[in-house]
């Protein structure tokens, strides 16, 4: 941890696993779309590790301030600027992108703003892209272990609007925008890395 800078642990804990499959995703160069860049921590070490790539950061227009100190600090040539994103605005100030990343946004973001995502998403993305989408996530309304029941009801408990989500309406509001549910990582800490991708 660097002193003074926004730091998440999870973020710490899970950035090395998320890098082991984003290899295999964003195999050729192009620009990556970051949607909640956060503390910056995993557009650091991905956009590191991944030289092919542009990353580029982007987070809510309250929130965008957060990951600029470590994006600066690192001073990677291949990150870009951080753009201020509102998922529900009906215009995005990015027109169009290889692929698209987001960690732990879907849970803390109302329904409505993640309908907004995938729409987004899915008008901008490449014909080859994909869209990584990382989080705990329930499947047929039953979660995957305990303690995803228990984060789900503090967060139930913070604001009515958040809730872990359900696979299959994500898979739904995919398929609405002609993405498919490709691949399903299980990952550490009962997360799961979703990779969507364009249906013939």
């Amino acid at each position: 941890m660097t002193a003074n800078l926004p730091f998440s642990q999870a973020c710490e804990n899970n950035k090395g696993p998320i890098l082991e499959k984003l290899h295999e995703i964003f195999d050729a160069p192009g620009k990556i779309l970051e949607v909640g860049t956060g503390t910056g921590q995993h557009a650091v070490h991905f956009a590191r590790a991944m030289p092919h790539l542009q990353w580029q950061p982007t987070d809510h227009p309250d929130a965008a301030d957060t990951c600029r100190p470590r994006l600066e600090q690192a001073a990677l040539a291949n990150i870009l600027p951080v753009i201020e994103l509102d998922v529900a605005a009906a215009n995005w100030p990015v027109e169009s992108f290889t692929w698209a990343f987001s960690a732990n946004t879907a849970h803390i973001m109302s329904w409505g703003e993640v309908e907004h995502m995938f729409r987004n998403i899915g008008e901008r993305l490449f014909k080859d892209g994909a869209f990584c989408l990382y989080g705990p996530f329930n499947s047929q309304g039953q979660y995957s272990s305990d303690s995803n029941r228990q984060f789900d009801q503090h967060l139930r408990a913070r604001s009515s609007h958040m809730g872990i989500r359900d696979l299959e309406d994500l898979r739904e509001l995919a398929e609405k925008v002609g993405l498919g549910l490709a691949e399903n990582y299980g990952m550490p800490a009962n997360n799961r890395l979703l990779v969507f991708r364009r249906t013939p």
